[in-house]
């Protein structure tokens, strides 16, 4: 096994892989090409029909790749094909597209690509790649995250969308792509990630002169706090940053915010909060964040030398073993699997909530595991 781990984690990885399919099975039927987000009264809902750029529109899509290659069940992979080619149109007529073009596109293009090496699928992959390269601005060496607001800003989930560049750059021989990424994961290093391994959401930058003008709290708990997902996405942004350049610096703020997360995780028995510098009452969970950093975690564990991996590796399953255990519904009759995940701390309607990206995570991490998954970063 990749990870080696043991046994009986085998064991309970196997089992836990059994209850998804089964739950994925079902879902599968109801949703077809559905785009999710959250359930409404334990039902999906198309999240395609109201906003079909919207940045988690592509997760269902990403879970039956996952599928299909773990399984080979041609159903899974038909739905995945018919979700892709509903964002054709996004692709046309470019209104809404924000940084998360490589959300969209690496979980739908891409991956069907890489799986079947479908010609259109990648022309599609490598226009959404020339699409997220335009976003990127000079002044400052970012990419531009969202199309609002005064202010132009990069935040830290912008890590998991470079992918798509890096992507684009190896299918096309151009390295004008890689070098794109590598400037904002540059940037990222230096104005959004902190020395102590923490991270900030948001950095703001004046639009002509690319200086930062602030630091606001985003979707955690307030400025200057720790929104766990911002932490998940770096350690998992910054260690596929690594994969694809080798660049040692991304290696060791992977390696630096993982050690911040777990050292945090381990104070509520690694239940993961919604911010770690948050009050300590109310309780909000998210187990988006928990999934996320397992998945981050197991990746890093793939760039250490053999004795550094234990660290990784074992917190990954203590992460996955503890939100199975706690946080997980298995019902077939009902959508959505991994409850309590909370897309941002001052916001009830999408807080504490099953949301569609945290059953991607759950299920790339248990077939990490099982060494069943395949790459779609």
């Amino acid at each position: 096994m990749k990870y080696n781990i043991t046994v009986q984690e085998q064991e309970w990885a196997q089992q836990i892989w059994e209850k998804l399919e089964k739950k994925l099975s079902a879902q599968n039927e109801r949703l077809g090409s559905r785009m999710p987000y959250i359930p409404v009264n334990g039902r999906y809902e198309d999240m395609g029909e109201e906003h079909l750029t919207w940045w988690t529109n592509s997760f269902w899509s990403g879970i039956l790749w996952q599928a299909y290659h773990a399984t080979g069940k041609q159903c899974y992979a038909e739905n995945a094909a018919a979700t892709e080619e509903r964002l054709d149109r996004a692709l046309e007529e470019y209104t809404g597209l924000d940084h998360d073009i490589g959300f969209l596109w690496l979980h739908t293009a891409v991956a069907d690509y890489r799986l079947t090496g479908n010609e259109r699928s990648k022309l599609r992959g490598v226009r959404a790649a020339s699409v997220l390269a335009s976003r990127f601005q000079p002044a400052g060496n970012y990419i531009r995250a969202w199309n609002h607001g005064e202010d132009s800003v990069a935040i830290i989930d912008c890590l998991m969308n470079l992918p798509i560049l890096y992507w684009a750059s190896e299918v096309t021989g151009d390295s004008a792509w890689k070098k794109l990424a590598m400037a904002h994961a540059d940037t990222a290093l230096r104005e959004i990630l902190r020395p102590d391994g923490s991270s900030n959401h948001i950095v703001a930058f004046d639009r002509e002169s690319g200086e930062v003008t602030k630091k606001p709290g985003g979707q955690g708990y307030g400025e200057g706090s720790s929104w766990t997902r911002g932490q998940a996405w770096a350690i998992y942004g910054m260690a596929l940053s690594y994969r694809h350049t080798g660049k040692q610096e991304y290696l060791d703020a992977s390696k630096r915010t993982a050690h911040y997360f777990l050292a945090n995780a381990a104070l509520t028995d690694y239940d993961v909060v919604i911010d770690f510098r948050a009050p300590a009452e109310p309780v909000y969970y998210d187990n988006t964040a928990a999934a996320c950093a397992a998945c981050g975690l197991l990746e890093l564990s793939e760039h250490v030398p053999e004795l550094e991996k234990p660290l990784y590796v074992k917190s990954a399953v203590k992460l996955l073993q503890r939100l199975t255990e706690r946080f997980c519904n298995w019902m077939t009759e009902e959508d959505g699997i991994t409850t309590k995940g909370s897309a941002r701390y001052d916001r009830a309607s999408d807080r504490e909530v099953p949301i569609i990206y945290g059953d991607y995570f759950l299920a790339e991490g248990i077939l990490r595991l099982l060494g069943k998954d395949f790459l779609i970063w």
